[in-house]
């Protein structure tokens, strides 16, 4: 073999493997924002729900149990995905469990701070619905959720969404 035509396979095999070393990559990345994506997803709607028992807590004083495994179970691929600040709103929301869980036990506790703290779990849980909204979904899935919302009698999902950001 000559030097040049081992030249040209050293180049072509380089060139070769580093073009596949590429396209695996950006392959791998694809699925684990796709991954990343579905996990929001599985977390919006566990979200979804809480907001419903929240809701008639506050409408009611019933208090149903809020849930949180779809969060403890995909946080990872959550915190791989997100923002700093938008893993800290999504994650304030599950923090905020402690407070509807101690509203949930005082009996005695006033009426006006029972109030206060459960407008605030619901608040939290609204800003991380909205921001999971704007980031897991398509605008117009993202719209068709909205609407579904306000037509439940819930009031959540009332702000407009905004287009998915790339990420």
């Amino acid at each position: 073999m000559e030097p040049s035509q081992f030249l040209t396979a050293v180049v072509g095999a380089f060139f070769g493997a580093f073009g596949w070393l590429l396209v695996g990559m950006y392959l791998t990345r694809r699925a684990n924002e796709r991954q990343a994506r579905n996990a929001a997803r599985a977390v919006y709607f566990e979200l979804a729900m809480n907001e419903i028992d929240i809701d008639v807590a506050v409408k009611h004083g019933v208090f149903g149990t809020l849930r949180r495994s779809s969060f403890d179970r995909l946080l990872p691929e959550l915190a791989t995905w997100l923002e700093a600040d938008e893993l800290e709103a999504i994650a304030r929301a599950y923090m905020s469990h402690a407070g509807y869980e101690q509203t949930q036990r005082e009996d005695k506790l006033p009426a006006q701070i029972r109030n206060a703290v459960l407008a605030k779990v619901q608040a939290e849980h609204d800003a991380a619905s909205n921001l999971l909204r704007r980031r897991s979904f398509s605008a117009k899935e993202a719209a068709r959720l909205s609407t579904m919302s306000r037509a439940d009698g819930t009031g959540h999902g009332t702000t407009a969404p905004a287009a998915p950001r790339s990420g």
